[in-house]
């Protein structure tokens, strides 16, 4: 955890609008942050809502599901900052967009379940039409 000095009352403001402002993830951390976001395992709230001039964003990383995180590369960055299990402090405009990416892999899960309880196993797997079956079919419709 960071330590701030309280000698200096500039000092504290100074670090007080770093926070407030929010810091954005370079590239790899933000690819891995979104395929969490993706996956559902982000929790995002605004970092102040009762000051309108913060647009920063607490953002948590959960850890995925075991075979997601098998199959997912999910690293600490060069100065070791880990993402999973972590809060951060995200700018809004890196926070707006993990938001966006959350909702689209929302819609997507949403609509491979649909079509998972819609599709019918049994006669993909266990029904072949007859040969002549399959002709006689096709010329009725």
């Amino acid at each position: 955890m960071k330590s701030v000095k309280l000698t200096d009352v500039g000092d504290i403001k100074n670090e007080l609008n770093k926070y407030r402002k929010g810091k954005k993830f370079d590239i790899n951390q933000f690819n891995q942050v979104a395929r969490l976001a993706w996956l559902g395992k982000l929790t995002i709230q605004p970092l102040d809502p009762l000051d309108e001039d913060t647009k920063s964003f607490l953002v948590h990383c959960d850890f995925p599901e075991p075979l997601a995180e098998k199959v997912m590369t999910f690293d600490t960055d060069g100065s070791g900052m880990d993402i999973l299990g972590a809060i951060h402090i995200v700018d809004s405009e890196q926070g707006e967009a993990l938001i966006r990416i959350m909702e689209e892999g929302f819609q997507e899960r949403v609509a491979f379940y649909q079509a998972l309880n819609e599709r019918d196993f049994y006669f993909s797997k266990f029904y072949k039409p007859k040969d002549g079956e399959e002709q006689a079919s096709g010329d009725q419709g």
